[in-house]
């Protein structure tokens, strides 16, 4: 929105950067400091109009029902995709959280091949963490050989640092978080964009 105020603009990216980390309860509070902070001035909104189509599309595809509350989930987590290369859905059990996430890769898929600018194929690759030990999961020494042996998640991100093709790669950590195995995706999502693993490799993420 070349034309839109500036501070139009900086409420917008507030308002996208922030809202969907909130739940329902502190949404009405975060408005009400923003309206403080900005009196007078609402909310550049996004058109999102091609992009919601394309959701309609894929939620009848998978018999799912598009509702409201669940296309403004996933507009969201959208926005947070396009500022971040890392980040966590969250929410009760059956809330939606993979079917939002699978929803969008397939409705981003489609606007890629409808030639929509700034839209690229996704590809995901999903697995849960807690269904095997952090040491299949990142690869461990061997205490007989002293031998390293790679895990699953070094193989799986040097297949997709390897394809340069400009098609976006997800990996999704499908299960209950602990410290387990999130501690070593630190360096993964903060600005590092580095898989470091306990045998001294380093493997860099692409920007896809």
């Amino acid at each position: 929105h070349p034309e839109a105020r500036e501070d139009m603009l900086c409420l917008s990216a507030i308002m996208d950067c922030n809202l969907p980390k909130f739940t329902v309860e502190d949404i009405p509070l975060f408005i009400g400091i923003t309206k403080d902070l900005f009196p007078g001035i609402e909310r550049q909104e996004g058109d999102y109009k091609a992009l919601t189509e394309k959701i309609e599309i894929v939620c009848e595809e998978r018999n799912l029902q598009a509702r409201e509350g669940f296309v403004n989930k996933i507009i969201q987590l959208y926005e947070t995709v396009m500022v971040r290369h890392g980040l966590m859905v969250v929410g009760d059990t059956y809330a939606g959280k993979s079917s939002n996430i699978n929803v969008l890769k397939d409705a981003m898929t489609l606007m890629a091949e409808d030639k929509q600018k700034g839209f690229h194929p996704v590809d995901m690759i999903c697995l849960n963490p807690k269904s095997i030990t952090s040491a299949q999961l990142y690869g461990s020494y061997d205490k007989q050989t002293m031998e390293w042996n790679d895990g699953i998640v070094p193989g799986l991100v040097r297949n997709c640092v390897a394809d340069t093709r400009e098609r976006r790669k997800w990996m999704c950590f499908d299960g209950p978080v602990d410290a387990l195995w999130i501690e070593d995706m630190n360096t993964v999502l903060d600005d590092n964009k580095k898989l470091c693993l306990a045998s001294g490799e380093i493997i860099k993420l692409s920007e896809w």
